[in-house]
């Protein structure tokens, strides 16, 4: 009801890590040979926050190193640039959304922004959390990874491809769990 009173637009936001050595999927090899995948066993990974709406925005952010207070109030004022209505956020309870430093900032803009808190270990409420299984599923997980840059390349170009097609986004938000947001 607030949302409506205050013709706020309502995001679901996320974050996830995504590694090297994760990989999605099957793969084949001739009868009777052991399917082998050729990795270069180095481990790294990249750090992601993102946020949709169910108008099929989306909105995302590579991070180098940790996802922090000041990593999210970064995330958080990007989010806000043109932003045409209040914005009603929805995250989890990770510790980082919960930072002091986190709180005052959006004090400091409660007029603009608002974060809201999902039920403790609900992560299949969040819209945001298909975005993840879609990058690890149908995205990289099933390309071969040599080294941290070309990671991170197919992330950003699977993330621009999906930011492009408002309507996958929005199919987010038809899973069971997440049809309620719709």
């Amino acid at each position: 009801m607030e949302a409506l009173k205050r013709k706020a637009d309502i995001w679901f936001a996320d974050e996830a890590g995504v590694r090297s050595d994760a990989h999605a999927g099957t793969t084949w090899a001739p009868r009777g040979r052991t399917p082998i995948v050729s990795t270069t066993g180095a481990r790294f990974g990249v750090n992601l926050i993102s946020a949709v709406s169910r108008r099929g925005d989306f909105r995302f952010m590579a991070v180098e190193g940790r996802v922090t207070g000041a990593v999210f109030i970064d995330f958080l004022k990007r989010l806000l640039v043109h932003a045409p209505r209040v914005v009603f956020l929805i995250v989890d309870g990770h510790p980082t959304h919960k930072a002091v430093m986190v709180r005052k900032y959006v004090e400091t803009v409660s007029d603009k922004l608002r974060l809201f808190f999902f039920p403790p270990y609900s992560p299949e409420l969040n819209p945001d959390e298909l975005v993840w299984n879609d990058l690890k599923n149908n995205g990289i997980g099933r390309m071969p990874i040599g080294t941290k840059e070309n990671l991170k390349r197919d992330i950003l170009s699977h993330l621009r491809s999906l930011q492009k097609t408002p309507l996958r986004i929005q199919s987010f938000f038809l899973a069971p769990t997440t049809a309620y947001a719709a």
